[in-house]
């Protein structure tokens, strides 16, 4: 019936957009954070093209004030839960509807932190923006979005983010009451943003938080923004998170060769965001996790979903793929285009070598996956990865100055529309006559599978692949590998070597250890993980791990000392003591579970159980929490405030962390002394708790 519900309402857009054209809409919003909920009003202009007997608006779970006005006039209207159900009152050509709305939305704008320091922010991919703002789940529909918001001070600098050009503001304003939320009685921040262009309804976003931010100017004069949240505000930070931000815009421009569409673009990080980046027209939301200072850049940075985010306000804003059946047309392009910004950045042996990576993903991936490109069915893994080797294939096939050339007409010729995969492949035939438009098509987008044979074809152009290539495919030879450390090849084929001498034993390979321990960090750090057992002659120079900037290999370094040279624990915890290493403070609560096995007073002992406690809470991201309560379990699995904890992570917004949750509960329940803790919780819990535990006992 689902399924039905949603080819009915697909099918009604689809006829709606050939018979009304909705042109713009002014929302003005009032979210509030005690309350999680928004409320506001809006007015959309739009213009009737043929006779038709309703038109919708998709409004999920809202309460509609009952004054609708079409052309100033009040009318009769009906309201599903799921939409607006307009029937009087609008006339061919121009019109303008208006009315007010409240609600506490389930999902898409999410409010994270504490009523002192909260973060309100959207994720409206796909067609959910209408569980916040009255607006289209059609992508089809496209609208010129001005969004103004209005945000009460609490003693504290907030700052907030929308679609467009920022228009300074402030009024004093007593807001009617709405349902869910106070009256602002203090002179609050009135933020208003207007677009000049239109865009689906899925890209409008909001950001409020307490951002700090920097700009600068891309090669063409297009204001670019960077914020962080204020409590990440060190030049540090900014520089390593947001390096080399200009020159990838000014690449993809160049690249793309179309101008940016759009007046501004903005990047700002959140708190526990759901994936790792949104390209909402001119301002991308990114996780906070992609914040790093110097060290933490080695080990996660956030070059490649900036450039992809980036990409997508050509491929997927400025043009939108018409349904799921060409989403490659976005995700493919966006996927496509960041590897080659990459490339600009990091040279051939990198991008090659991610190709590579690709390749070996979706040859695993095709021993199940038989759903092609050209399907809107189809995984992530394909609209993404085969979508990119798809682009990467026609661009060596025809040349890069006729995909350039056919890139470029496509988008001009689209651009604020909407598009399918034969008008993109049109426009490839007018630049490549001779090449076979429909055997690509068939080959890469409708055909499951992936042609490795095919795709290292055009890998062994990159000697680097070319040789990994040649060493997978032959026995392990340690002898042999000499030449190939020696040697100027990129670093991830050393890197493969070691780990595939992961269980060689040391003295077969300690000469070539040594060779490796004078190249780059990322081979050390392969070298770092694979010697688990250190021998005392290498005692030393593994120590020089610990000085190595990369997080990942001080705490990988840490471990294995303190396993392999218990004495010396000590002096290795008092080395890294003051390190909190990257966003999910992994290498911080490495820390204290060591340094609280060591610990004998009592009361310094339980300082470190708070603290590691603490990183359970919803004080803290997602990412600290899953990291602090997998430790916790392994050392106090049956310790009351660590199951609450856990309990309490099932409430949580982000689908990766609750999956964690309710699957440690799950297994964990089998064990019958954990079974026993969680029903005596039960019996004492508060009413919200004792629920959450029984939910789950009863299963």
């Amino acid at each position: 019936m689902r399924y039905i519900f949603l080819l009915f309402t697909i099918l009604t857009f689809s006829q709606q957009t050939k018979s009304v054209d909705f042109l713009k809409c002014d929302a003005k919003v009032m979210p509030d954070f005690d309350s999680k909920s928004i409320s506001g009003t809006i007015t959309y202009e739009f213009k009737v093209l043929k006779d038709i007997d309703s038109i919708r608006i998709d409004a999920k779970n809202m309460f509609i004030n009952s004054d609708v006005k079409i052309n100033g006039k009040r009318v009769d209207y009906k309201y599903n839960e799921k939409e607006i159900v307009l029937f009087q009152g609008y006339k061919k050509g121009k019109n303008k509807v208006e009315f007010t709305y409240d609600c506490r939305p389930k999902q898409t704008l999410y409010f994270v932190g504490t009523s002192s320091d909260f973060q309100i922010w959207t994720q409206g991919q796909g067609r959910y923006t209408s569980h916040w703002l009255p607006s289209f789940d059609d992508v089809n529909e496209k609208v010129i979005f001005n969004i103004s918001f209005e945000i009460n001070y609490r003693k504290a600098f907030y700052t907030g983010i929308s679609n467009g050009i920022f228009i300074p503001e402030k009024i004093k304003r007593k807001w009617r009451k709405p349902i869910y939320a106070f009256i602002y009685e203090p002179t609050n921040s009135v933020y208003k943003f207007t677009m000049q262009k239109p865009m689906s309804s899925y890209l409008v976003m909001l950001a409020i938080g307490r951002f700090t931010w920097k700009d600068t100017k891309s090669k063409s004069g297009t204001p670019l923004v960077f914020y962080l949240d204020i409590n990440d505000n060190d030049e540090d930070k900014f520089e390593s998170t947001f390096k080399s931000s200009k020159q990838i815009f000014d690449f993809l421009e160049q690249e793309i060769g179309v101008k940016y569409p759009w007046k501004i673009y903005r990047q700002v990080p959140v708190r526990d965001f759901l994936y790792a980046g949104m390209e909402n027209t001119t301002s991308t939301i990114f996780s906070q996790d992609f914040v790093v200072d110097s060290i933490g850049f080695n080990d996660r940075n956030y070059i490649n979903v900036n450039a992809h985010e980036l990409a997508h306000q050509w491929f997927g804003d400025l043009i939108t793929a018409q349904s799921g059946k060409h989403h490659w047309l976005q995700e493919g392009f966006a996927t496509y285009y960041a590897l080659l910004a990459e490339r600009e950045i990091f040279g051939d042996d990198y991008f090659y070598n991610e190709l590579y990576d690709y390749a070996l993903q979706l040859k695993q991936a095709a021993k199940t996956d038989t759903i092609p490109v050209m399907n809107e069915k189809a995984s992530s893994l394909s609209f993404y990865k085969k979508g990119a080797w798809a682009l990467h294939t026609l661009r060596e096939d025809i040349g890069a100055k006729n995909f350039q050339k056919a890139v470029k007409t496509y988008l001009k010729k689209y651009q604020y529309k909407n598009v399918i995969t034969d008008e993109f492949l049109a426009e490839v035939k007018k630049v490549a006559a001779t090449f076979d438009t429909e055997n690509f098509k068939k080959t890469w987008l409708e055909t499951a599978g992936f042609d490795m044979v095919l795709a290292e074809s055009y890998l062994r152009k990159n000697k680097a692949v070319s040789t990994y290539l040649d060493l997978v495919k032959k026995k392990a030879d340690v002898n042999s590998y000499k030449e190939v450390l020696e040697s100027d090849t990129y670093f991830t084929v050393k890197q493969y070597l070691f780990y595939r001498m992961a269980n060689v034993p040391f003295e077969k390979k300690k000469d070539l250890i040594e060779l490796g321990m004078k190249q780059n960090l990322y081979v050390r750090q392969a070298i770092a993980e694979t010697v688990e057992e250190i021998p005392v002659e290498f005692k030393a120079q593994y120590e020089s791990f610990l000085d190595d900037a990369s997080y990942k290999t001080k705490e990988i370094a840490l471990i294995n000392l303190c396993k392999n040279f218990p004495e010396n624990s000590q002096l290795y915890l008092n080395k890294t003591k003051d390190i909190i290493g990257n966003n999910d403070k992994s290498l911080r609560i490495t820390w204290l579970s060591l340094a609280m096995k060591l610990e004998k007073e009592v009361e310094v002992k339980n300082a470190m159980y708070d603290e590691m406690l603490k990183y359970t809470s919803a004080v803290y991201e997602s990412s600290i929490r899953q990291n602090a309560l997998d430790v916790m379990l392994r050392m106090f699995p049956n310790d009351d405030k660590v199951i609450a904890s856990l309990f309490k992570a099932t409430t949580h917004h982000k689908w990766q962390f609750t999956k964690f949750s309710r699957e440690a509960i799950r297994s964990r329940l089998k064990n019958s002394e954990f079974r026993s803790r969680v029903e005596a919780l039960a019996q004492t819990a508060d009413e919200e708790m004792k629920s959450l535990y029984e939910k789950y006992l009863k299963e």
